[in-house]
């Protein structure tokens, strides 16, 4: 098997695509600020991605890069584009200096719509990096990402099991399970695809309505939800209040009230995988009851 650099290792999608990495035999090196606990078949790189040192160790000798790490939430576009426009660029440059034959980028649905949130535009300044750099590249831009270990998703599991769950205002959302992503991900460092930008999801045709995901999320902890659509003022109200709350840890901000009342977050099907390069394993019912199991073991819910 080889050997895969991944950015973003200690967070959600890196730390399952490790796991999955070390399960099917790939050795791995991994960027991390802090301190690791050694595990086998991982070398952690102390570093980050605005210390050009620490990427050339961590890039030197792989077969490919995985760039997950990138900013979900900051407090203004500066923020953003540091975390996934600047990150972007130095990892691409290590990568193209050290002679690495496959580069894999973690982009986001949101980058289809730039004009929408911060977050939006830095990822999509972050894929034409990507795009115009020598390397021989592809890019998956994932839509919500759940799974066990997820904190993004946790508060509208906690709403559910009151049995009332807020949702922005009508639309439709495409969803993909972490592992479902690790696998992808890891396929698209072995194998070349004339796609090299895809989109991929739970196999759901049209994705599901923002009630029929909080009534699955409802099922998966036990309870009947009624979902209530909140009205564009109301989201940035709450977000006001969130702001007010919470501070910079605000999960709720303006950026992504922008980023929620957009009614089309579904993937193209033009840009999924092909069947033999991959296809969804965990259905969404069976996915969020396995989170929901999560968040119970560890006293989240």
């Amino acid at each position: 098997m080889s050997t895969l650099a991944v950015t973003g290792g200690t967070g959600f999608v890196g730390g399952t695509l490790i796991n999955l990495a070390r399960q099917t035999g790939h050795q791995v090196r991994a960027l991390t600020r802090r301190p690791q606990p050694a595990h086998g078949g991982v070398v952690w790189v102390e570093g980050a991605l605005d210390r050009p040192a620490a990427l050339a160790e961590l890039v030197a000798g792989v077969d490919a890069v995985i760039h997950v790490a990138g900013i979900v939430n900051a407090p203004d576009r500066a923020g953003f584009a540091s975390g996934n426009i600047d990150g972007t660029r130095t990892i691409v440059e290590a990568a193209e200096q050290a002679g690495v034959r496959r580069f894999v980028h973690v982009s986001s649905l949101a980058a289809r719509e730039p004009q929408l949130s911060a977050y939006g535009w830095s990822k999509a300044e972050a894929e034409h990096v990507v795009e115009d750099s020598s390397l021989d590249w592809a890019m998956v831009r994932p839509p919500a990402i759940y799974g066990p270990g997820d904190m993004e998703m946790r508060e509208l599991f906690r709403m559910a099991r009151l049995g009332v769950v807020f949702t922005p205002p009508a639309g439709r959302l495409s969803v993909i399970e972490v592992s479902d992503l690790g696998r992808l991900l890891l396929a698209l460092t072995q194998e070349r695809t004339d796609q090299r930008l895809l989109e991929a999801d739970d196999g759901r045709p049209g994705g599901w309505s923002h009630a029929e995901f909080a009534r699955a999320v409802g099922t998966a902890v036990g309870k009947a939800v009624r979902p209530i659509a909140l009205t564009r003022p109301l989201l940035a109200l709450a977000a006001m209040g969130d702001r007010l709350a919470r501070g910079k840890r605000a999960k709720l901000t303006a950026d992504r009230v922008a980023y929620f009342c957009h009614p089309d977050w579904t993937i193209e099907p033009a840009r999924r995988p092909a069947p033999g390069l991959w296809q969804p394993e965990i259905a969404t019912p069976e996915g969020l009851a396995a989170t929901a199991s999560w968040y119970r073991a560890h006293s989240l819910l």
